[in-house]
């Protein structure tokens, strides 16, 4: 995984048939390199539809999740084993090239205490077992920490590369995200150089997950630490522009992040392609 992707839900927090046109012509239309797609109903999910739309605007893909209360890894370990497995299974089918996210729990997961062993060994557990499967179909598979306020289990870049190498398997990646950084790592850069021997994916979000380059992101440090560690995976822009009723509750958004989608298209992802050239993270030219 390399180059440009953007977040589906900039047009579309339903993957039905057309959501997923709307998205995947957008994403298409905007140059991008690849779309990451959604999989919060795995039932409503049409793999043929998707993979057809794909192939047709020539776009790559990414899969990402949140696992629903009753497939929480931490204390469901089987129940998450058996949604991972058929999340993994239809980014299959989709032609994708990994599923992320937040593959290890909710992002209204807190307990009201520290983690524990025991809800460690279970991720593990769970999250192995699922990453043997996604190995076994050529897929990577991806673990994104989000803030303390989201989950109580995985925050910050340091965690999510324990539980990496706790896993031991070379599919699986960190994945890390800007809005969640902001307010968990001591310096964005140095949550960059914590995940270095481990990182794929960057959520690429503002502190009030709007436009890029329009709130408090210290993005000349970002870039400056994807630069110095040689990074070549993976820059998702992600805004919720675009949400579901049933999201803010999850996700505490409880008024518009930006003006409108055209806003965060047109000037989000000109910011970042401009960043990205300044530090020369990789060819960032639009895709013909």
């Amino acid at each position: 995984m390399q180059g440009f992707g953007i977040h589906a839900m900039v047009w579309s927090t339903v993957w039905d048939y057309a959501g997923a046109e709307r998205a995947i012509a957008g994403a298409a239309q905007h140059g991008q390199d690849y779309i990451e797609i959604p999989l919060i109903d795995l039932a409503s999910v049409d793999t043929g539809h998707t993979r057809a739309l794909l192939e047709k605007h020539r776009l790559r893909s990414v899969c990402s999740l949140v696992l629903p209360e009753r497939a929480w890894a931490s204390v469901r370990p089987d129940a998450a084993i058996e949604h991972l497995t058929a999340a993994l299974d239809k980014a299959k089918e989709i032609g994708a090239e990994a599923l992320t996210g937040v593959t290890f729990g909710g992002t209204n997961e807190r307990t009201g205490f520290p983690p524990t062993e025991g809800e460690y060994d279970n991720l593990t557990r769970a999250l192995g077992t699922a990453a043997k499967h996604a190995k076994a179909l050529g897929l990577e598979f991806g673990i994104e920490a989000v803030n303390r306020y989201e989950s109580h289990l995985i925050n910050s870049a340091e965690q999510a590369v324990a539980l990496v190498e706790r896993i031991g398997l070379d599919n699986v990646f960190v994945h890390l995200d800007t809005f969640h950084m902001n307010m968990e790592e001591k310096g964005i850069a140095n949550g960059i150089i914590a995940a270095r021997d481990h990182l794929k994916c960057m959520h690429m979000s503002e502190s009030d997950r709007g436009t890029p380059g329009y709130g408090n992101i210290a993005w000349d440090e970002l870039f400056g630490a994807l630069a110095a560690i040689g990074f070549k995976g993976l820059l998702t822009l992600e805004s919720f522009v675009t949400m579901q009723a049933v999201m803010p509750g999850d996700i505490s958004t409880w008024r518009p992040v930006a003006r409108d989608v055209d806003e965060v298209l047109n000037n989000g992802l000109s910011f970042l392609r401009n960043k990205a050239e300044q530090y020369r993270i990789f060819q960032a030219t639009a895709r013909p």
